[in-house]
């Protein structure tokens, strides 16, 4: 491992004792330390913010691209619009 790939930065935050509890519950459910559990969701969120970021910049710019355009208002697929 590199010096690069090693360097981290410290993040602290505090929480109500409850929800240190609830935190501790999931992890040891998850077998993941508090630590493990709490990286894996603040990586999961970025994620799933990344892609609705990008799934809104995709919508933004349908009328500027015929073919996202033709792929999007499929008549095919609009019946499940209705579900």
């Amino acid at each position: 491992m590199t010096k690069i790939d090693s360097v981290r930065e410290r993040l602290s935050i505090d929480v109500f004792p409850e929800e240190h509890r609830q935190i501790k519950a999931s992890a040891a459910l998850h077998g993941k330390t508090i630590r493990e559990y709490v990286i894996e969701s603040v990586r999961e969120r970025l994620r799933l913010e990344k892609e609705e970021k990008e799934l809104s910049a995709i919508v933004e710019h349908l009328d500027k691209d015929p073919v996202l355009k033709r792929l999007w208002d499929n008549k095919k697929d609009a019946s499940y619009d209705k579900m």
